[in-house]
């Protein structure tokens, strides 16, 4: 039996629902006493954070639809207008919803009188977020889940020029923005009035795009590079831009490479994620390819596929790549008053470079979100395989450009009769070997990962396999304060334990500086004393 106060609140939410198929989907629900569903669509109202929205799409309060949607476009444009903002540029994804999502938010912001543009198609992430400067636009959104399962969509929000004091840029909010917003939002019963008048943007902005990006790049010699889009956004934009630049046409995943928003060939649309990538392993031993590069869904990470020098192929780890990509740019720059900057979770790598290359180093918290606010940043990235190649061009993860530039040293490389592999190896023996490994555990009840951490605190690990722990840091009270824990065992072994931000998952992030056998072992040792350590906490 529906108790009294959930019926009343599913009624009032089907009252205001612009969307007659959710509402629908609530109405049977309701009529059919589906309480299971309906606790699930009335578990509070999906969260607005640093990362905007991000959810299930399904009816009710708690996942992604029109009528969320709507309020948070009517709390996105009241704090807009306390401010004396007043542009805006909306960009969506292909995922379930993403269209009808731009709809909303456009006729939402338009009703507010506020100048909408919209950008003309299904486009990747770091599009909007060029829009955003390029246009001097006030705020940007896009409507994207990133690499999140099929069933999830989200809401990204970026501002321009310098607001409450933080400079932005167009860069992804942060506090006191998101919590700010969050208020405006929970002010919202019924979305303001609607409009119809807004700007289709041309084209020529995304060949502004290319042009920009492709300015600095040329390939040394022709190379036979595997793409896969993922069943993403970015097929089209980085043939464009590798045609642009006059490289060499990469050979196409064809079975990944148009958007779907059921992602078929993947569990989960993450190169990271374990087989994601292996339809364009298979194609490129099968064309006997020089390099791999996966985007995920919205193309804004980027991965890359090697041989190495067994002629085996692997994917490097985020680390791995960020510190390649790292290097490069620093040794074929003048780095005086420039930055290079990672995250607290990501390898100590970029550090050492960063001394012998005469470059300023910055640690942040987390996320692009920080990494992008950082002054004279040359290159920036973080270990979920998130690099910013050209801060000028796009401030923020840009995954196509990150994916030109890897095709530029590579094909450097070979004119050399050097590969990828070989130069890593050349990397490690000038700052020695830096190991780095993610342990995730996905969850489906939140609280599983509440109930670690708090053990974790009240019990910290003396041993971690064969491994004596030194030090046992709590990050909440650290100079970067941020919920989890940091761990040492020694000099050269770091482990990380946070949750994620955008995902239900405990992550651990592991490093260890030494001889590449006996680092690679004492990851694995460790990797499984973690393991059985949340087993038995959970």
């Amino acid at each position: 039996m529906i108790n009294q106060q959930l019926r009343l609140e599913v009624e009032e939410w089907i009252a205001n629902d612009p969307d007659p198929i959710t509402s629908k989907q609530l109405r049977d629900w309701l009529d059919s006493e589906n309480i299971e569903e309906l606790n699930r669509s009335f578990n509070g109202f999906l969260e607005f954070g640093t990362a905007g929205l991000r959810g299930p799409v399904r009816p009710g309060p708690s996942g992604m639809n029109r009528a969320v949607v709507g309020r948070t476009a009517a709390g996105i444009a009241q704090f807009l207008i306390s401010r004396g903002l007043s542009r805006v540029v909306i960009g969506r994804d292909a995922r379930h919803g993403s269209k009808e999502f731009l709809n909303e938010s456009a006729e939402i912001f338009a009703g507010a009188g506020l100048d909408v543009y919209v950008l003309p198609r299904e486009l990747p992430t770091p599009i909007l977020a060029f829009a955003v400067n390029e246009l001097k636009m006030d705020c940007g959104v896009m409507v994207t889940a990133s690499h999140n399962p099929a069933i999830d969509n989200g809401y990204k929000v970026y501002l321009g020029g310098i607001v409450d004091g933080v400079s932005y840029s167009g860069s992804q909010i942060v506090t006191p923005a998101d919590s700010e917003i969050s208020n405006q939002i929970s002010k919202v019963k019924t979305p303001s009035p609607r409009g119809t008048n807004w700007q289709i943007i041309g084209e020529d902005l995304i060949e502004k795009y290319l042009e920009l990006t492709a300015s600095n790049a040329k390939e040394a010699v022709p190379s036979k590079i595997v793409y896969t889009a993922m069943h993403g956004v970015g097929t089209k934009t980085l043939l464009s831009l590798f045609k642009s630049a006059d490289f060499s046409k990469p050979i196409l995943v064809t079975e990944q490479a148009e958007p779907d928003p059921d992602f078929p060939t993947v569990a989960f649309p993450n190169p990271e994620e374990p087989g994601a990538i292996d339809l364009a392993i298979k194609l490129a031993i099968k064309e006997r390819a020089d390099l791999v590069i996966a985007n995920d869904p919205d193309a804004d990470r980027c991965a890359i596929a090697i041989r190495d020098e067994s002629d085996q192929w692997r994917m490097l780890r985020g680390d791995e790549l960020g510190t390649l990509l790292g290097h490069y740019i620093a040794i074929s720059s003048n780095m005086t008053g420039k930055v290079l900057a990672t995250t607290i979770v990501s390898s100590s790598a970029l550090s050492k470079i960063a001394k012998s290359s005469g470059a300023q180093f910055v640690e942040t918290l987390t996320g692009f979100k920080w990494l992008s606010k950082i002054e004279n940043l040359a290159f920036g990235y973080e270990e979920a395989i998130g690099y910013c190649v050209d801060p000028t061009v796009v401030n923020d993860k840009d995954g196509i450009s990150a994916a030109l530039k890897i095709a530029q040293i590579n094909s450097e490389l070979l004119a050399k009769g050097s590969s990828v592999s070989k130069y890593l190896s050349e990397i490690w023996r000038e700052i020695g070997y830096h190991r780095t490994e993610q342990l995730s555990i996905r969850v489906s009840d939140l609280s599983v990962i509440r109930t670690i951490l708090q053990k974790l605190e009240a019990n910290p690990p003396k041993k971690l396999g064969n491994f004596e722990i030194t030090s046992f840091e709590d990050l909440t009270t650290s100079k970067l304060p941020t919920v989890g824990f940091r761990l040492w065992a020694g000099e050269n072994v770091r482990i990380i334990i946070r949750p994620s931000g955008t995902e239900p998952k405990l992550k651990s992030y592991i490093e260890v500086v030494g001889e590449e056998m006996e680092a690679n072992q004492s990851v694995k040792e460790i990797c499984d004393a973690l393991g059985k350590l949340f087993a038995s906490y959970s």
